[in-house]
């Protein structure tokens, strides 16, 4: 989250599990709500923070006319090349400090921890 504030990028770290969370031709507030596991008022209080800063926006959903979907702007996929940057420069340095055999071992073990910490990712 450092990497992506002192790129200009001025995002919360509740507003980024929301914001990474959001599908590529959008997602639905209630679907964010369940993702991130955060309570619905409390996702359209992030995304009302993220489209007055330019980072969502609200359009109907082409699949249902009552509906709207969240998406990300142009604006907000600037930060996701800083943010990759950053997390493969630090498993780099977990890398260099642990080894190549032991870091993949760390990344199957967060795979397989992620399955059953995080299951809508």
């Amino acid at each position: 989250m450092a990497a992506v504030t002192a790129a200009g990028y001025d995002v919360t770290l509740a507003q980024a599990r929301v914001l990474q969370r959001i599908g590529p031709s959008g997602t639905r507030l209630t679907e964010l709500a369940e993702a991130a596991q955060v309570t619905k008022q409390t996702a359209g209080f992030l995304v009302d923070q993220l489209e007055k800063a330019g980072y969502v926006e609200r359009v109907p959903d082409p699949t249902d006319g009552r509906a709207r979907l969240v998406r990300v702007t142009e604006k907000a996929q600037g930060a996701m090349p800083v943010a990759d940057e950053e997390m493969a420069r630090i498993e780099a340095e977990w890398e260099r400090h642990i080894g190549k055999r032991r870091m993949g071992q760390l990344r199957e073990a967060l795979e397989q921890l992620g399955e059953i910490t995080d299951p809508y990712r």
